[in-house]
């Protein structure tokens, strides 16, 4: 059986946190920052958690990290 190859743009995307957990950056980052209040911009910065329900799923991507 060949080996599971890790799916290398998620890989590049999301890095996994020490319990077990995904780190992605905040999507809606990249233009039309003038429909977005100053709240939203603000904290649209920096990574967020992915939510429980899709953890399972990007996991297998990233079996090999």
């Amino acid at each position: 059986m060949p080996k599971m190859k890790t799916h290398r743009a998620s890989a590049k995307r999301f890095k996994k946190t020490a319990n077990g957990g995904l780190k992605s950056a905040s999507a809606y980052t990249s233009h039309r920052f003038h429909g977005k209040t100053k709240k939203q911009r603000r904290q649209l910065r920096g990574t967020r958690m992915m939510d429980s329900t899709t953890v399972k799923t990007y996991a297998k991507l990233l079996s090999q990290i």
